[in-house]
This record gives structure tokens, C-alpha cells and sequence, in this order.
């Protein structure tokens, strides 16, 4: 399920359905019985952010609707992941319903069976609002939500593409296409590097660990899969060498200097100063690149999806859902929270504030969500093609965080010259016995 092609029946259907929901509520057929659990409290842990934001301002409107009560924590997200693991490993955990983290979560609540199965609770008309369907979640959101038996664990809420931020002041001045495959953003790169104007032709994530979310837009695109059918590690074959070497290429022929100790921010601020011309990176950094207090390229940003590789062309992704615990005596009640935190009007909310993007492609192709959308048109379309070629970004194993320090330490080595093969070599040597024991525990 690593492409997501919507048929232009499905599109028109998903569209006219979102479209009968309005902005104002549920549609008038939905035969759920909102106030079934009136009454009820809920306990919710949020990870710190935009969508705790949103669904903290606004749940009054959820509480109006279903009577039930709600209280929410958000917590900064290394916190909030610790302190959920603690609490669900209790098997007495204080809260219903859980904030996760798809790329670095799923597979640890999976295999813990920390989740309810919410497969039932979409299936029931009683339950579930006819506009919530499967199909109507993009591909990465699928794969996240689900686990290997096809239970839906929890419901796909808001999703980071990686797409390619392009300074159209600088690629004018040197004429200079918008690249569609790797092979032209290396010479694009190239053209737009002058060291002596100090601007360069590409930045990105070169810090350890960090540059793991860009560099797997590299290795899926050069046909890159993360495990094999057994669940061992593939990343150091061949396509994560030559995904490394153009890695290396960029960040030391066509990127600025110190480089390798880059995250988003430092990327950020050269590109928004108009020192970097292209920066790839997610879709949820766009609006201080709009914001004249904060960006001197305000009115000058392009936004396209990431270049096809040789092995195909996909979005790296990344995503946060939301999943009801085993443990919690009001299941019923909390899917009735989760589906209204995912719902049309929540999403339409989020997208247009350039606060995430939803999961659900109704939203984002409904034209009424789209003329309130503040950020340029053209990111809307770059979120909206990258739905349709989005692919997961990081491996869905436990030890991911081991996993983003050891390959990524491997790969800024090379920036510093090391070779390839032998770096990623090294690193998988180190972190297989690590994931044989996780997945064995």
C-alpha cells in the first residue's frame, strides 16, 4: 500500500460527501447517537503542538454535541512519550485516549496491545458518521493506523509530508528549471551555488539522527525498502549507498558551510534568509517562510513535491494519531472524541491555520476547506500530491530512535568524507542485535 491512487469516482464521491457535512456539524443522515455517553469523562494525553491546540480550543463544541466531558494534558513530546509508556506498561494507565507518534510508537503499542481494535466501532452505523471511511484516509495513514492482521488501532490525524521549498527570486535570476528527478536538482544545485554571493544551491538536515527524516526520501526513491519479509534491517544494501551518495554530494558540494550540524532550524534560517535555494523538509514548516516578521523570502517560496529517484518517486511520511487504550472502560465514548478530533470541521480547522495536515484526502480536495486555507495554493498542491505518493519514512520497528542515531551518526560521517558502504556497514553491525532483541522481548 506504498501508492495511494485516488480514482476520480472515489474523489467526486469523497468530495460531494465532505461537502453535504458542511463546515457546521455532522451530516443530517448520520444515524450516530451523539449523546448515548452524556455523562461520561474522558481523560486525554496530549504531545505538545498545533493539534493539542486545536482540539483543546475547541472541544467545548464536542462536549455541546455528546454531552460527555473531556480533560486534556499536553505535554512536551519527549515527556508525553515517556510518560505514556510508563503509565500503559502499568496496565493502569489515567488516561482514554492517547496522542502518538506513528514513526516512533506504532510498533512499541502494537505489540504491547496497548490499543483497542476501532475496526467494530467504523463498521457501526451507530457509532460512526457515514463521511468516516477507510478510503478516505491516504495511504501512509492506512499503514500507520493498521497493524499486520489489519486492525485499526487507532484513527490516522494529522500527517507531515517531506516536499521540496524552492527560493523563485533565485532559480529565476540563473534560469534555472524546477527539478523533477534527482539528476536535475544535482545540476540545479550546482548552477545556483555561488560561494562568493554566499548563497547555495540546496540545505538540509545534516545533524545525527535529525537527517534521517531526510535522508530516506533519498533511499525510498532509489527503491529503498527498510525490512525484508522476516523484519530484517535493509538499510545499508545498495540503493541506501547510492541514497547516501547523493547525500554527500549535496550537503558537501552544494550546501552551506557547518552543514553537518544542521537540523530544521539552522535549515530554516538559511533558507528563509535567501542563502539556500532548495530545502526539503516537511510540509508543516511553510508558514514562518509566509511571515514577513520572520522570513525574508516572503512571496518568493515554491513549493513542489520531493523529485523522483530512479527506483520511483515518493514523499517521505510522517505522521500522529490518535488510539483509544485497552485499559479504558469508556471505549465507546472515546472513539466518539477521536472521530470528532479527525472529523471535517477539526481538519478544515488545523489546515487552514497551517497548524498540520490532515490524514483524510475529503479535506484537503473539498474547495470550501480550501479557499480558507491562508498558505500560497501552491502548497496546498504540494500537500495534496505528496497524499498520493506517500510512503513511510522510518522503519516501523521499536528501537527507532536507535535506530535514527545509529544510521544517521553513519551518515554524517560521510560528510566528512568517510565512504558510504563501509559507514552504513559499520552502523548495521551495531544496531542488528539491537532490533533482533526488541522484536524477541
Amino acid at each position: 500500500m506504498a501508492n495511494h491512487h485516488i480514482s476520480r469516482r472515489t474523489l467526486l464521491a469523497g468530495t460531494a460527501a465532505a461537502g453535504a457535512l458542511g463546515l457546521t456539524g455532522f451530516p443530517a443522515r448520520a444515524e450516530v447517537n451523539w449523546k448515548k455517553y452524556a455523562g461520561t469523562k474522558l481523560e486525554v494525553i496530549l504531545a505538545k503542538g498545533p493539534r493539542g491546540d486545536n482540539l483543546q480550543k475547541n472541544i467545548k463544541e464536542f462536549t455541546d454535541l455528546t454531552g460527555i466531558q473531556v480533560e486534556s494534558e499536553q505535554i512536551p513530546e519527549q515527556q508525553q512519550r515517556q510518560k505514556c509508556v510508563i503509565e500503559l506498561t502499568s496496565g493502569r494507565p489515567s488516561f482514554d485516549v492517547v496522542h502518538m507518534s506513528y514513526h516512533v510508537q506504532k510498533r512499541q503499542f502494537e505489540k504491547a496491545g496497548w490499543l483497542a481494535d476501532l475496526t467494530p466501532y467504523m463498521k457501526d452505523p451507530t457509532l460512526t458518521a457515514p463521511d468516516l471511511v477507510e478510503s478516505d484516509f491516504s495511504a501512509a495513514g492506512l499503514q500507520y493506523c493498521k497493524n499486520d492482521k489489519g486492525q485499526m488501532l487507532s484513527l490516522p490525524w494529522s500527517v507531515d509530508y517531506f516536499i521540496l521549498y524552492y527560493n523563485k527570486e533565485l532559480f529565476q535570476k540563473k534560469g534555472v528549471a524546477v527539478p523533477k528527478t534527482f539528476d536535475e536538482m544535482v545540476a540545479a544545485a550546482e548552477k545556483l551555488t555561488d560561494t562568493k554571493d554566499g548563497t547555495y544551491g540546496f540545505v538540509g538536515r545534516g545533524l545525527r539522527n535529525a537527517n534521517m527524516t531526510l535522508w530516506t526520501n533519498f533511499f525510498l526513491n532509489y527503491g529503498g525498502e527498510f525490512l525484508d519479509a522476516k523484519g530484517n534491517i535493509l538499510t545499508d544494501g545498495p540503493e541506501a549507498v547510492e541514497a547516501t551518495k547523493l547525500y554527500q554530494t549535496l550537503l558537501t558540494k552544494v550546501a552551506p558551510p557547518g552543514v553537518a550540524g544542521f537540523n530544521w532550524m539552522e535549515s530554516m534560517a538559511s533558507f528563509t534568509q535567501g542563502r539556500s535555494a532548495m530545502w526539503i523538509d516537511g510540509v508543516g514548516w511553510a508558514p514562518p517562510l509566509e511571515d514577513p516578521a520572520a522570513s525574508r523570502v516572503v512571496g518568493k517560496v515554491g513549493y513542489t513535491v520531493v523529485p523522483a529517484g530512479p527506483k520511483g518517486q515518493y514523499s517521505a511520511t510522517y505522521g500522529d494519531g490518535l488510539g483509544i487504550t485497552a485499559a479504558s472502560k469508556n471505549k465507546e465514548a472515546a472513539y466518539l472524541l477521536c472521530q470528532w478530533a479527525v472529523s471535517k470541521k477539526q481538519g478544515a480547522r488545523l489546515l487552514q491555520a497551517g497548524g498540520g495536515v490532515p490524514f483524510r484526502n475529503s479535506i484537503l480536495n473539498d474547495a470550501e476547506v480550501q479557499s480558507g486555507v491562508k498558505m500560497p495554493k501552491e502548497w496546498l498542491q504540494s500537500v495534496i500530491d505528496s497524499a498520493k505518493i506517500s510512503k513511510l519514512g522510518l522503519p516501523v520497528i521499536i528501537p527507532v530512535a536507535e535506530f535514527r542515531d545509529l544510521v544517521g551518526a553513519a551518515v554524517t560521517s560521510t560528510l566528512a568524507g568517510s565512504d558510504p558502504a563501509a559507514e552504513l556497514k559499520k552502523a548495521h553491525e551495531q544496531f542488528r542485535p539491537i532490533l533482533e532483541r526488541s522484536e524477541k522481548a
